[in-house]
């Protein structure tokens, strides 16, 4: 099965997803935009609509969308818009990108249970939306952290 979130930086979030049991790969991308084949550099000018993203492939028989789910909320904050830390861009947005409607049904219900529960201070900002064509980021952004002994 496939995933992919926006999550900030896709550095650091492949790096933990990487790390996730049941995750059997992960490629950091772009997405969400309208620029066909964007490289790093077109993406940093916050003008391809693209999100930084993490495709995350699964296996369903070990761990749940459910829970691939709280790995992305619980590894960035979703309440603020186009911003990740220093990383400010709508590269850097919070977005899943739902491959079919079970996913989006899931992804809706999981953002609508941590907004009733008052997970977060303030109001989440998520964007929760279809799938769009992912391009397959530069090899040296791939694992970064893995490549540089973090």
């Amino acid at each position: 099965m496939k995933a992919t979130f926006g999550a900030g930086c896709f550095w650091c979030v492949e790096d933990v997803f990487r790390k996730t049991k049941g995750v059997t790969s992960t490629a950091v991308g772009y997405s969400g935009g309208w620029k066909k084949n964007p490289t790093y550099e077109d993406v940093c000018t916050d003008t391809t609509g693209h999100a930084e993203v993490v495709q995350v492939e699964y296996d369903p028989n070990q761990i749940t969308y459910e829970q691939i789910l709280d790995v992305f909320w619980n590894s960035h904050d979703p309440t603020t818009p186009n911003r990740q830390g220093p990383d400010v861009g709508t590269q850097y947005r919070s977005v899943i990108f739902c491959h079919d409607s079970e996913q989006q049904k899931t992804a809706d219900a999981s953002k609508e249970k941590l907004e009733r529960l008052g997970r977060f201070p303030k109001k989440i900002v998520t964007e929760i939306k279809p799938a769009s064509e992912f391009y397959k980021a530069e090899e040296y952004h791939q694992q970064y952290y893995a490549k540089c002994g973090m």
